[in-house]
């Protein structure tokens, strides 16, 4: 759908650029809740630099000599910057995990409790953000923007992050919901693409032309996921066994990259409005996450001015409740361009998403800007927190106006 709208189109940007190295991008994980202390699971909060989520757990793995799997994760946190985040083990040996070291991960402390953690164990996060390229004549211009996305709120929108490198989880979700297996192959392995990286490329360029010994030599070790579904799909040239190869956190990450293409279509279609409900509207309380419809507006709108209700959107599932009202038409159109029936998310084998509701929009906690100069240059430092699931490149991409595509044509 081209570049998502913005929320503050009315305000010019400021410009500017993030992630020129990782300190400039800081996100430090708030836990849900505090570990007792006793247990069988050694909690353990990481920092890591420059390295994605899946890359630390990959590599802790395999020197605790357990499966990725094995170890629990409350949610993924950027590549390209420095991060802190608690993972979890079983019946581990918490001195050993205390003393793993990378250049580019380290311990920073351990302690216990009764369960792993699972996707979601998270309040939320803090960030602080250097925007480059940009100084203290910038400022007002974007204190502008902080002020409105302060009051109003952020768009919810699931950020680049969600949809890959390739821009391409989206598509890999919606072939699997589909069941067209050989298109969930064609792309995970194939369809190579200029901005790949050689290697990848190599690897692709091999498997669009049957080379599959060629294709598998060129496969960078660390993608291991491609990688194990390439040595499967090898064999008899079955989809099914490549996609099963793969790892169930990743291949339920596709689909939710599908769900949450729809997602933010719908959101697009609200953009201005947000903040706003209409009769009909299924609203989710802040504090408990319970959803309702809205009955009476002069009731509930004031109470959606304080944050303490926001009016959501389709997360679709074959157990996801529509909207009604104007909101509800906008959600049936866009299910029908893309020629969803929700009962199709029941296709997707042991991944089948039962589907929810998502806040329109999320609150800045503690949101603030200042400006400042180092040694590489001028720039802004965004400080704020979000709840979990929410993307702070979004509020970024509201200050700069600079954002790209999300989903690759």
């Amino acid at each position: 759908m081209g570049i998502l709208p913005y929320f503050t189109s009315d305000l010019p940007g400021v410009g500017g650029v993030i992630k020129q190295r990782p300190e400039d991008f800081r996100v430090d994980e708030v836990p849900l809740y505090q570990a007792s202390g006793q247990g069988t699971h050694i909690y353990f909060r990481i920092e890591k630099r420059g390295v994605a989520t899946p890359v630390a757990i990959a590599r802790i793995a395999k020197y605790m000599n357990v499966r990725p799997g094995d170890i629990g994760v409350a949610g993924l946190k950027d590549a390209q910057a420095v991060s802190t985040q608690t993972l979890s083990l079983e019946h581990a040996d918490a001195a050993r995990i205390a003393a793993y070291r990378d250049p580019q991960i380290r311990v920073l402390d351990t302690t216990l409790h009764a369960n792993k953690l699972k996707t979601g164990h998270l309040a939320g996060n803090r960030f602080a953000i250097k925007i480059r390229q940009v100084g203290p004549a910038d400022l007002p211009a974007a204190k502008a923007i902080l002020d409105i996305l302060a009051r109003r709120g952020v768009p919810n929108y699931f950020g680049i992050q969600r949809f890959g490198a390739r821009g391409d989880t989206a598509a890999l979700g919606e072939a699997m919901v589909r069941g067209r297996l050989d298109e969930f192959v064609a792309i995970f392995l194939g369809r190579p693409n200029p901005d790949d990286p050689p290697d990848c490329k190599a690897a692709r360029d091999a498997f669009e032309v049957d080379a599959l010994d060629r294709a598998l030599k060129r496969w960078p070790r660390h993608y291991a996921d491609q990688r194990k579904a390439l040595s499967a799909y090898k064999k008899k040239h079955r989809p099914a066994q490549a996609i099963s190869a793969v790892d169930r956190r990743m291949r339920r990450l596709f689909v939710s990259a599908f769900q949450s293409a729809i997602f933010n279509e719908v959101l697009a279609r609200r953009i201005e409005t947000i903040d706003r409900l209409t009769v009909g509207d299924l609203a989710q309380k802040t504090d408990s996450g319970g959803v309702f419809r809205v009955e009476d507006l002069d009731v509930e709108q004031p109470r959606a001015e304080n944050f303490k209700i926001s009016p959501t959107g389709p997360i679709p599932g074959y157990r996801m409740e529509l909207a009604g009202g104007d909101g509800g038409v906008i959600e049936r159109e866009v299910l029908a361009k893309y020629d969803i029936d929700l009962e199709l998310f029941k296709q997707a084998g042991a991944l089948k998403a039962k589907g929810t509701r998502r806040p329109l929009r999320f609150a800045l906690a503690e949101p603030g800007i200042t400006a400042g100069e180092d040694s590489h240059g001028e720039f802004l430092e965004l400080s704020f927190g979000t709840p979990s699931g929410c993307y702070a490149t979004v509020v970024v991409e509201e200050i700069s106006k600079n954002r790209q595509p999300y989903i690759r044509d």
